[in-house]
């Protein structure tokens, strides 16, 4: 066998290798998974999607947003979620935090601003008001709220609605979700699940 012989022969075991590999990992291998994910675990596969009662998006379990009206204020007869710096705030494309770091003016004063607006908001001292209220997650996107964020804001959300303080109480333990696999992460509410359930309670 010549050298161009060897060459060639070379060459053609590495197309046809690159063919097979193409196939199987490039289409069948996706194929297995997408297939997997749809029988398996279709909703998680899907984007956690969560409808209204006529069935429409309103959004995802997975991705936070705002619960605001048209000029950016909060809307008291929603429990809010934690604020956002992913671009003009909860924007999936800009995911981010706001890169500030611990000792700068700009997130105290930040921090300090919040801190006085949610203990206005929610008629309780700046004393109550927890960590994840005032800072922003590192994605931005962070869909939940602690227990202790939720709870400061029972009161407003009952008066807002016209409901018993205690109804919306049982309707926050009722979305609070422990640690995954009983002690990964903590405690969490999911804002969006909640304030949909909120809206299906009222009349």
């Amino acid at each position: 066998m010549t050298r161009l012989d060897s060459k060639l022969r070379t060459l053609g075991i590495a197309a046809r290798l690159t063919l097979v590999l193409t196939v199987v990992l490039g289409v069948l291998y996706p194929l297995l998974i997408t297939a997997v994910g749809q029988l398996a675990l279709e909703s998680h596969a899907n984007g956690s999607l969560v409808r209204d009662r006529a069935g429409g998006v309103v959004g995802s379990r997975l991705i936070g947003q705002s619960f605001t009206d048209a000029d950016g204020k909060p809307l008291p007869q929603y429990f809010q979620s934690r604020p956002s710096a992913a671009g003009d705030g909860y924007d999936p494309t800009a995911s981010g935090g706001s890169n500030l770091g611990p000792e700068s003016a700009r997130l105290i004063e930040a921090i300090r601003e919040r801190k006085r607006a949610i203990a206005a908001f929610n008629r309780v001292p700046p004393s109550a008001v927890p960590p994840d209220a005032i800072t922003a997650s590192g994605s931005g996107l962070d869909p939940d709220v602690s227990p202790a964020y939720a709870a400061i804001q029972i009161e407003r959300v009952a008066r807002a609605r016209a409901l018993d303080p205690a109804t919306v109480r049982r309707l926050v333990a009722a979305h609070t979700h422990g640690p995954d696999l009983g002690f990964l992460g903590e405690p969490r509410v999911n804002v969006l699940t909640l304030n949909l359930a909120l809206d299906q309670l009222s009349p």
